[in-house]
């Protein structure tokens, strides 16, 4: 698994389909203890890489808002 280090390498679709599928893979009764942990353990770097991208676009959403509304209280204050 390349590019799982750092959030920002990897795109949302792209980590959770990455997720999904490990998901699928752990319901599969015919995993050793061995593969299950290894898929854990890439499924959680997945699901952190997901947070974070979710995290930053609440943040961008709330920028855009805030500077929205400055802009129509300003607009509001001219006309």
């Amino acid at each position: 698994m390349k590019d799982t280090k750092d959030p920002g390498k990897i795109n949302f679709e792209k980590a959770l389909g990455s997720l999904e599928l490990i998901v699928e893979r752990l319901q599969q009764e015919n995993l050793d203890l061995d593969e299950m942990i290894r898929l854990y353990e890439e499924g959680i770097i997945h699901l952190a890489n997901c947070q974070h991208v979710l995290e930053n676009a609440e943040l961008k959403i709330q920028q855009l808002n805030s500077k929205l509304k400055t802009e129509l209280e300003k607009d509001g204050e001219d006309g």
